[in-house]
């Protein structure tokens, strides 16, 4: 019998590179090492910014200190959070990324619904519109747009953000809308017959079905609007300018607020706008979309694999 057929030798070889029914140590390991490459690449400019930001003055100026300072300094934090005026922005962060988000994404589940079960004329036409109101860049329409919401007196209010959602024109409505028709043209049509047969309506079948399986849809759309509302900084300026100042719309001026707080003139060298401000300001604005991230990523994950699940 030949050395490599003997049983303690074939054991070595399937525990380093593995069989038919499970990847050895080798497979492993270059697949974990690939992960760990891609997740820092992710990773890095996050933790920069956070290391830079707990730097005090002296670690800013000591050429030495790069990946770990010498001490947890929080003063940057502090004068991030007043020049921010955080507590008031995040406020109107949430509200303005939250509502909005939420009427969007219902608005968004009854259309696709609509689309994937029912059929009448001019279904292909309203396609259509559809992915031009997502091809189409928004800056080819804002001035339209704000020239009839300065006509219907809704310039510098929320309801400028508020009644696009509800009228199923919000931010990037149109990706929403066909995640709920792919989950709904998936959904078995002999429990909505059944159903029928039963003697439920409509909006019962619909409530009480269609819903419920396409749960992991209005979680993955209501993540990702929240997000898209939350850094969309170009239609917020122009629609609300004036009326409501979120997180991002403040970082935007972060550097005059700053020097509004603390003039040049009257302020020592360690109170000046520095990078560790600059990335403390920067690290409090994604601070909240973070704790979302961490809170729901187990249901965002499987939503995410579950939206390519097809039914009957």
């Amino acid at each position: 019998m030949s050395i490599f057929h003997h049983p303690v030798i074939q054991r070595f070889r399937w525990l380093l590179f593995g069989s038919r029914a499970h990847r050895g140590l080798t497979m492993n390991a270059a697949l974990y090492a690939l992960l760990i490459a891609i997740g820092f690449v992710y990773l890095q400019p996050l933790l920069f910014m956070f290391v830079t930001s707990i730097k005090s003055p002296d670690d800013l100026l000591n050429p030495m200190v790069q990946w770990v300072p010498t001490e947890f300094y929080l003063g940057n934090y502090i004068k991030g959070l007043r020049v921010l005026n955080y507590s008031n922005t995040l406020m109107a962060s949430a509200a303005m990324s939250i509502v909005p988000s939420m009427l969007q994404v219902i608005v968004a589940s009854v259309v696709g619904y609509g689309l994937a079960r029912y059929r009448f004329r001019g279904k292909p036409l309203i396609f259509i519109l559809l992915l031009a109101t997502f091809l189409i860049p928004p800056q080819n329409t804002v001035i339209p747009q704000m020239l009839t919401y300065r006509n219907l007196g809704l310039l510098g209010n929320p309801l400028a953000l508020i009644l696009p959602a509800v009228m199923g024109q919000g931010y990037k409505s149109a990706i929403f809308i066909l995640i709920f028709y792919q989950s709904y043209i998936s959904f078995p049509k002999v429990l909505e017959e059944s159903a029928r047969l039963d003697g439920a309506s409509d909006m019962r079948v619909f409530l009480t079905l269609a819903v419920p399986s396409a749960l992991p849809a209005y979680i993955v759309s209501f993540i990702f609007s929240i997000v898209w509302y939350w850094n969309e900084t170009f239609l917020t300026v122009i629609f609300l300018e004036g009326g409501v100042t979120t997180l991002p719309m403040q970082l935007s001026k972060f550097t005059q607020a700053y020097e509004n707080l603390y003039p040049p003139g009257t302020v020592n060298i360690f109170d000046r706008l520095n990078e560790a401000v600059k990335m403390s300001g920067t690290f409090l604005n994604i601070l909240p979309l973070l704790v979302m991230y961490f809170i729901l990523q187990k249901w965002f994950v499987e939503s995410v694999e579950m939206t390519g699940i097809t039914g009957e």
